[in-house]
């Protein structure tokens, strides 16, 4: 059990100062104020006097077995370790594959995943990467997702030099199997559309949701900031009822084009009558960014960052000006709609998953509780993988 006390809780709406009481996984109680002498069990206390009590970050785009490979073999990006995710006060994501489906694998994907699992995150997974037809595990986008429990979408890639320059009937047969596998299992059946720099930008999901019957909400394309003719285009799909994803680390230094700046996008969206529940952020965390000049030579190739949602967050509320609560929204509780784990994700309340952050007045990461258990406190990680420490040779496994 662990009481948190006297922080200023955000829920991410703001519920004033009040006291979280949690027993296991669950937070099992929030009110003004929790003595820990009525309760007859033993009980971790912590003072969040001065500081701020938020819900745990969720990251949609992360490529936890890593990324890359664009310039050989060398340029392939290492494997996440638990620490990567709760140092950027990130509780649960959803992964996926990149550009390289031959070298990396679904069933890899799905073992890292457990593995994150093991560890005290909670984790999901895409089927397909950038390629058409669809890399599966079981022979097919609907039964991967109807039939593997952390399998809740697929993903592909349209507009971008390494995809497979799907048609919009080709890229509705996805998605309509991703709604229909949704539909049959519980899950959400989103499919993730990898939006490169190419002329098409959104044409292609625009065709496909303008010639079928399928909702708009199983479409969420991402990268969208990444030119400003296709932020433009984003937004006026997103002020239609469409849903669309940020790339927290999408900037000049990193693609090359004219992006758009995250915390300013999004600002700019609102201000244009975008609903703030169709706008999320992830970090494309662990993959790959890469410049190429106009004959498509590679010039550049790095690794993006698992905090820079963080770091958004902090830009929307000190230069953009937005409430804290409606900020952490679009790496909270929007997500978790989007993914359909709400309210036990993206939301502090009574029954919900015990995902909690405690920020200091300057929004940094103080502490992270990830269902329920301690990962940083006092700003020290508590918890580590079983391999990040390199020093150790040995393990005792726990029953």
């Amino acid at each position: 059990m662990k009481l948190i006390r006297n922080g200023e809780v955000y829920a991410p709406d703001f519920l004033g100062k009040k006291d979280i009481l949690t027993v296991n996984d669950k937070i099992i109680k929030i009110e003004d104020s929790i003595s820990a002498s009525d309760i007859n069990l033993d009980i971790e206390t912590i003072d969040a006097s001065g500081k701020y009590i938020v819900p745990g970050f969720i990251d949609q785009h992360v490529h936890i077995i890593g990324g890359g490979g664009e310039a050989g073999f060398s340029s392939r990006i290492p494997e996440t370790q638990l620490t990567d995710f709760t140092r950027s006060g990130i509780t649960t994501v959803l992964a996926l594959l990149g550009t390289d489906a031959t070298n990396r694998s679904l069933e890899n994907l799905l073992a890292k995943v457990r593995s994150l699992e093991d560890e005290g995150l909670t984790a999901y997974m895409l089927t397909g990467s950038y390629e058409f037809p669809s890399h599966t595990l079981t022979g097919s986008i609907r039964r991967d997702i109807i039939l593997i429990d952390k399998i809740v979408g697929a993903k592909i890639a349209v507009s971008d030099h390494r995809a497979s320059y799907v048609t919009a009937l080709e890229l509705a047969r996805v998605a309509s199997d991703a709604r229909v596998a949704g539909m049959l299992s519980g899950k959400p059946g989103i499919v993730t559309v990898h939006v490169g720099s190419g002329k098409e930008r959104l044409n292609t999901v625009l065709k496909a949701i303008e010639d079928t019957e399928i909702p708009k909400k199983h479409f969420m394309p991402t990268h969208v900031n990444r030119s400003a003719q296709l932020y433009e285009q984003a937004v006026e799909f997103a002020k239609n009822g469409g849903f669309i994803d940020f790339t927290a680390d999408t900037s000049p230094e990193t693609t090359g084009q004219n992006s758009v700046k995250v915390s300013r996008g999004i600002r700019k969206a609102l201000e244009a009558g975008v609903r703030e529940e169709n706008i999320s952020v992830s970090s494309d965390g662990n993959g790959s960014w890469s410049v190429y000049d106009s004959r498509g030579h590679l010039l550049k190739i790095g690794v993006s960052q698992l905090n820079k949602l963080h770091l958004e967050l902090k830009d929307l509320v000190f230069e953009e000006k937005l409430s804290l609560g409606q900020s952490l929204k679009f790496i909270t509780s929007n997500v978790a709609k989007i993914l359909q784990v709400y309210p036990e994700k993206g939301v502090l309340k009574q029954g919900s998953d015990a995902d909690i952050l405690i920020l200091d007045n300057n929004l940094d990461i103080d502490s992270v509780y990830a269902k329920g258990k301690t990962m940083v406190f006092n700003k020290s990680v508590v918890k580590k993988g079983m391999f990040e420490d390199i020093h150790r040779h040995e393990y005792k496994i726990s029953k």
